[in-house]
């Protein structure tokens, strides 16, 4: 017989016999160090209970957002593709399809804060700093109108926002009113032999992914080339303007071309509505700030009660750099590089009176 499991079993009695006595515990884990706690202990409390020293305004969270948040969630807040969108849905929760958004539907701001704090942004958990989720918040308020552009969001000022459904939630009392449906024996007849998955998120469209161009068949990038040069020269307000107002009818296509970057947020045409941003029709040569029924920012009223104009040459300008021609827009778009595209696009809005 081998000596070796003797020896073995020795040496393992002995270093057990050597380890410190945790009853239960095998020798495992300990109490945990209060500086260990305060580590994870990071959530806060509707009433502003647990946040840390700090502030962020509007401003400074726009650009925040824009670099870290809107690849996901947009410019303004109104998603990208699946991800969710933040802000909008406002008269929509008796809907049969509502729209869900901090400003909709989330009862407590601090819920907002502590997601963002503990675990955004997506793939990069935990690493703002407290003045950039303050910030990154105010934007978010903003976004959803629901504070002013010069708007300052602190551990001070937190209490003084109420979200527009604070009152919309109800305690949850199925423990007493719902008893009687589960103190009974459960029902173990007629159940399914099998548990098996008909459907995969993937195939819903529910789980958002980036595919390389690679990955994208040569013949649907081929199809995509050609609806983009083709559907611009199609597009029925387009024709219409060329006859009335002769327009360079290239010049209008290339416009239309240009103008899906803001489709987004911008509607034109016939029957064309506020969106995001407020609609354009007879934009050029019309008052700045000045479209009824649409919420601007502080700078662009203003702007237009100076009496500023938008002929052809502030458009340009201001499509240059927005945010560099109107301090505090709410217009978080870079701009456009090619003076081609923004002479495209002028003339493209001059189409729709």
């Amino acid at each position: 017989m081998s000596k070796f499991p003797k020896v073995i079993a020795g040496a393992a009695v002995s270093l057990a016999l050597s380890l410190p006595a945790y009853a239960g515990t095998c020798g495992l884990g300990g109490t945990a160090l209060p500086e260990e706690i305060a580590a994870w202990d990071s959530d806060v409390s509707p009433d502003g209970t647990g946040l840390p020293a700090g502030s962020g305004d509007v401003l400074v969270g726009e650009e925040v957002f824009a670099e870290k948040c809107a690849a996901c969630h947009g410019d303004f807040a109104e998603g990208v593709d699946n991800w969710p969108k933040l802000a909008g849905g406002h008269g929509t929760l008796d809907h049969d399809d509502p729209l869900k958004t901090v400003g909709s539907y989330w009862p407590y701001l601090s819920t907002t804060w502590d997601y963002v704090n503990r675990s955004m942004p997506f793939g990069a958990a935990q690493t703002l700093e407290p003045d950039e989720v303050y910030a990154i918040v105010a934007y978010i308020l903003y976004s959803n109108d629901l504070v002013d552009d010069d708007f300052v969001l602190s551990n001070e000022t937190f209490s003084e926002v109420t979200l527009p459904n604070a009152d919309g939630f109800i305690v949850d009392d199925r423990l007493q009113s719902e008893k009687h449906f589960w103190t009974s024996e459960p029902c173990m007849q007629d159940c399914k032999e099998s548990v098996e998955i008909t459907m995969r998120a993937r195939v819903l469209d529910v789980t958002p992914q980036e595919e390389s161009a690679a990955a994208v068949p040569v013949v649907a990038q081929a199809a995509a080339e050609e609806v983009a040069v083709v559907e611009p020269v199609a597009e029925p307000v387009a024709e219409a303007a060329v006859e009335e107002v002769a327009l360079d009818p290239e010049l209008l296509a290339k416009g239309a071309n240009v103008f899906k970057k803001c489709k987004a947020c911008h509607k034109v045409g016939e029957g064309a509505k506020h969106s995001t941003g407020p609609l354009l029709n007879g934009i050029v040569g019309a008052a700045v700030g000045q479209a009824g029924g649409f919420k601007y920012s502080k700078g662009m009223r203003a702007a237009g009660e100076t009496g500023l104009v938008w002929t052809e040459e502030e458009l340009a300008a201001f499509l240059t750099k927005p945010r560099k021609y109107m301090k505090g827009t709410k217009m978080s778009f870079a701009g456009l590089r090619k003076e081609a595209d923004i002479e495209a696009v002028v003339t493209y809005l001059k189409s729709f009176e």
